[in-house]
């Protein structure tokens, strides 16, 4: 989708209906937040040697290292990562900016790249179902706090921005957000206003949504393993260009991640 807001026609009669919208948020209720335990096992998850050899793989994907000299490592805890909730987006009484989507953890190569791994519960345990280059998570889970302790880091992904909300106050973590904010950020009601006109026609069960486009959102973790799944039944892999250009197919499959998609951070198309 466009990142620009879509402009409406009848502002005035938008306005008012708007006003009604956000009435209830001057404060959010508070967002569920990812328990130790949680955190613990995805970092296990993440450090198991199984994962740690395919993030060989990935690492020397490019040539950049050669494999036996990458040595991964998995640096820190656990993040848990927050994007933009729906119902919010909707104009749900009290509904949360955003919603726990999966827990990251930052693995780190020899000679300084960088990746996050993704993990989500799989009935009792948890698995790692995709790997993306770069640390945005654990970064923006860094900036935020300092910027705004106590706060919920969260993205909104249909324009890859990401703010810290606390309270009332919507604060901008990167450009994306400063441009679609400002650099003195928001109200959680000015903020609400701004994403459903943004993304309000555009929600799951929407007809945008029905036609087979993303609605706005992007893959998550629980669209991954449907794909993943129907792959494995003969359905169409879920694999990227962006994954077969990094070579990135045989480190999937020794880790089982089957059809997940393997996406570099900025590379993934959105609708």
């Amino acid at each position: 989708m466009s990142t620009s807001i879509r402009r409406i026609a009848c502002a005035s009669a938008a306005a008012a209906v708007l006003a009604g919208l956000s009435a209830s948020y001057a404060s959010a209720a508070e967002t569920p937040s990812a328990s130790a335990d949680s955190k613990a096992a995805a970092h296990r998850a993440a450090t198991a040697p199984a994962t740690l050899a395919t993030l060989s793989r990935f690492f020397a994907r490019d040539g950049k290292v050669a494999l036996a000299a990458v040595a991964p490592r998995v640096q820190g805890d656990a993040v848990p990562v927050y994007t933009l909730s729906p119902e919010f987006v909707a104009g749900k009484a009290g509904a949360p900016v955003a919603k726990l989507e999966y827990l990251a953890s930052t693995a780190v190569s020899s000679d300084g790249q960088k990746a996050s791994l993704w993990t989500v519960p799989q009935g009792t345990t948890w698995k790692v179902v995709n790997i993306a280059t770069g640390d945005d998570e654990s970064r923006y889970a860094a900036a935020g706090a300092s910027r705004l302790p106590g706060g919920t880091v969260f993205q909104e992904p249909q324009i890859n921005a990401w703010y810290v909300q606390k309270g009332a106050s919507v604060l901008p973590l990167d450009e994306d957000a400063v441009k679609a904010v400002g650099a003195r950020g928001t109200t959680l009601a000015a903020y609400q206003k701004r994403v459903h006109l943004a993304y309000g026609d555009k929600l799951p069960g929407s007809a945008y949504a029905k036609s087979g486009k993303a609605g706005g959102y992007g893959q998550t973790p629980e669209e991954a393993r449907a794909q993943a799944a129907a792959s494995a039944t003969g359905g169409h892999s879920a694999l990227t260009a962006t994954s077969a250009a990094a070579g990135g197919a045989g480190a999937l499959a020794a880790l089982g991640l089957g059809a997940v998609a393997l996406r570099r951070r900025r590379g993934a198309q959105r609708a």
